[in-house]
């Protein structure tokens, strides 16, 4: 079954104009792992934040999404381990519960968050112009479109997300410049997503297009046949487009922690399914991984950036045979 459709609350949209405003100032920053506060400028922790300005300047109440009166939701779960504003109190306790169990979850977010700007990056420097982004959540800081333009302005990007609270927001922060699109679409359901009218729009499937995966496979689970979704994007791009991909492992990891922490997600909007190196390694099938291969998400061609010693899965790049 896909997860249920999420409404938007006209309240949650004014949540969205201050801390879009802080984003514009470069003034989210990230605190530490565990840290029971959120970045400069945040609403005040609690069931949600009390008040906020709207779009029209003036005060008015400010409550959750409906989401978020039901349970936590995985997108601001990850948006609070990365020091974000955009997440509320279910999200907020069952993420304190991950950090509980597993205290370095935020080094790994960061980890990941950097893997994907290091990819990106290298995917546009091997001359590739459009970037898919599917299961993109919430946006942050080094979106992928701004780490894309560094090295080629002309590139088209297009987020993607089931998560209708992700998509309007990122619709409201993500510039409207004609090369950045975002979709409410379904990587479970890849000939829906690929033939979506703005998808084809933006993106020309006769050319490379860079397909990022970047922790979103381990939300789906093996009756939802991830392989086959990945196969069916894979047949519908080009030669030399590029696949990346993050993933969780249990790989090494003691199972009492994991059970205790993959119980806290089956309460959450999507549960979490790790998987071990070969399973993840399936996913680059009709690609020629490139170096240094399948490894752990720090171990990918790190550069100048603090190289995090906590990784808790996989990263890699493929490019279509």
């Amino acid at each position: 079954m896909p997860p249920r459709r999420q409404s938007v609350s006209p309240s949650y949209r004014q949540v969205t104009v201050a801390c879009s405003r802080l984003a514009d100032t470069g003034g989210q920053h990230v605190v530490a792992p565990g840290a029971r506060h959120q970045g400069a400028g945040c609403p005040p922790p609690g069931g949600g934040p009390s008040r906020s300005d709207d779009a029209s300047g003036g005060r008015g109440p400010v409550t959750a999404p409906t989401d978020a009166e039901q349970g936590p939701n995985v997108a601001r779960m990850y948006d609070y381990y990365l020091g974000g504003c955009h997440n509320f109190a279910a999200d907020r306790a069952a993420a304190e519960q991950i950090l509980r169990i597993f205290p370095d979850t935020g080094i790994a977010a960061q980890a990941n968050r950097h893997f994907l700007r290091r990819a990106v990056r290298h995917a546009a420097e091997l001359g590739v112009r459009q970037f898919l982004d599917i299961g993109a959540g919430l946006p942050t800081q080094g979106n992928v479109h701004e780490i894309v333009r560094q090295v080629a302005p002309d590139s088209a990007v297009v987020y993607v997300d089931y998560d209708e609270v992700a998509v309007t927001h990122a619709r409201r922060l993500l510039p409207a410049d004609g090369r950045t699109t975002v979709v409410h679409g379904d990587l479970r359901r890849p000939d829906e997503l690929l033939t979506h009218p703005d998808v084809r729009a933006a993106i020309d499937l006769d050319r490379p297009v860079a397909v990022l995966l970047v922790a979103v496979l381990h939300f789906v689970t093996d009756a939802e046949q991830p392989w086959d979704a990945v196969a069916r994007l894979r047949d519908a791009t080009a030669p030399g487009s590029p696949l990346v991909v993050s993933h969780l492992t249990t790989d090494g990891a003691p199972p009492l922690p994991t059970q205790q922490g993959r119980a806290v997600y089956q309460r959450s909007s999507a549960p979490l399914v790790p998987r071990p190196h070969a399973d993840v390694l399936r996913f680059f099938d009709g690609y020629d991984l490139v170096d240094p291969g399948l490894v752990r998400v720090a171990e990918w061609r790190p550069d100048g950036e603090p190289r995090e010693r906590i990784s808790h899965g996989y990263a890699g790049m493929g490019l279509r045979r």
